[in-house]
């Protein structure tokens, strides 16, 4: 999210009622508490739109298939949600019941969207960072990767910290990392990390399951799967709380952007992050 993001939100973790064995976790009551930090919205500028020096570099020609590729990720880019196109509502609808498939969505303006990490009761006004492009990811990682997500959703994984980060807004958060990150905005790639995406954009083969994607532009959704789980098992081993989100997110990019530079990786599944994930 920008400068020009809302209220911040945290979830605090109740250890009362909390039973885990090895297979099973049992739900955990949770409340959503506002208050004035600034890890989400202000605070994410300085975390992910920050460009260094190091990143100041000449761009990268392009091949004929990278330049189509790189432009049809920025028109999805450039797609603003907007909560009256019926195709944004089905997408919302269905990330709901990827997420509690058996808890009956009573409205797309809701309370019960604070179960899922959004700000408020309208997921829609925590789009304006990520666009709907940051709606796609969640729902293909709910969609390609259903444990993955319901362990992060559902926190139960680790020794997690009283004052957790919420799920559905630090997914939005981590959609606007990687744009900035990969310098999607930009005609052609001006960072090393950039040029080396768009390689995987045009060579990626990924079973997509029932997403409609074709296979070269999952490569950005499944790149965010992998930011995702990084970025939480960079949370735990850090023994973060929600103060420490944009450090955590520091760490995430750094780590990131070396795996994405090794030279035996040629594919994203090479990524040493995507053995975290798990279907």
């Amino acid at each position: 999210m920008d400068d020009r993001g809302g209220s911040f939100v945290a979830v605090r973790r109740m250890t009362q009622g909390l039973e885990r064995s090895n297979n099973t976790c049992h739900s955990t009551s949770a409340e959503v508490v506002a208050g004035s930090a600034a890890w989400l919205g202000r605070g994410l500028s300085c975390v992910c739109a920050q460009r260094r020096e190091s990143d100041a570099r000449p761009s990268f020609d392009l091949t004929f298939a990278q330049e189509e590729c790189l432009q049809r990720l920025q028109s999805r880019i450039d797609i603003a949600y907007d909560s009256s196109i019926p195709e944004h509502q089905e997408a919302l609808r269905a990330l709901w019941s990827a997420a509690f498939p058996e808890e009956e969505l009573r409205g797309l303006i809701s309370e019960q969207w604070k179960e899922m990490g959004w700000q408020g009761k309208d997921p829609s006004t925590d789009f304006r960072g990520g666009g709907f492009i940051s709606l796609e990811n969640l729902l293909y990682f709910a969609r390609n990767f259903p444990k993955s997500f319901q362990d992060l959703l559902q926190k139960r994984e680790g020794d997690r910290s009283v004052w957790e980060y919420p799920f559905a807004v630090a997914g939005v958060n981590i959609t606007f990392m990687l744009i900035q990150m990969l310098d999607l905005e930009a005609v052609k790639p001006r960072t090393l990390v950039g040029a080396t995406f768009l390689k995987f954009l045009t060579g990626n083969v990924e079973l997509l399951l029932s997403y409609d994607l074709s296979e070269n532009e999952s490569a950005f959704d499944l790149l965010y799967c992998i930011t995702f789980k990084l970025m939480d098992h960079q949370w735990l081993t850090m023994r973060a709380s929600y103060m420490d989100f944009n450090t955590v997110m520091k760490a995430t990019r750094r780590q990131l952007e070396r795996e994405l530079l090794f030279e035996d990786v040629t594919r994203l599944e090479d990524l040493p992050s995507y053995s975290l994930l798990t279907r």
